[in-house]
């Protein structure tokens, strides 16, 4: 649950906005950065079960960016940050999503 919301709120802080204008927003930069940091954090908490649940999804890449994000954030492309959002959170919402209705469901495994 904590992955969905902030990924939706992740979605709605940059909708409109383009890598220039996001740059130029500091406030948006750091609402999205720290919620990145719960994305991460909350897969950490999942561990194995992260991978159980959604086989597809790069997780060590995602723990890896979020240490990064909390010891690393001067060293940190604002690329990385941009292509997550972009090319890596479409894809973990409609795998989150598509896991937690199999949790309600019962069956709780990939199909």
């Amino acid at each position: 649950m904590d992955m969905l919301e902030n990924i939706e709120r992740i979605t709605s802080y940059v909708a409109g906005m383009d890598r220039d204008t996001f740059q130029k927003d500091g406030r948006t930069r750091d609402a999205v950065e720290r919620c990145l940091e719960r994305i991460c954090e909350a897969a950490f908490r999942l561990g194995d079960q992260a991978t159980a649940l959604m086989p597809k999804q790069p997780w060590s890449d995602a723990r890896g960016i979020g240490n990064r994000l909390r010891h690393g954030y001067d060293r940190l492309s604002l690329s990385v940050v941009w292509a997550a959002i972009q090319d890596e959170l479409p894809s973990l919402e409609a795998d989150v999503r598509e896991a937690l209705a199999r949790l309600q469901l019962g069956t709780g495994h990939p199909r």
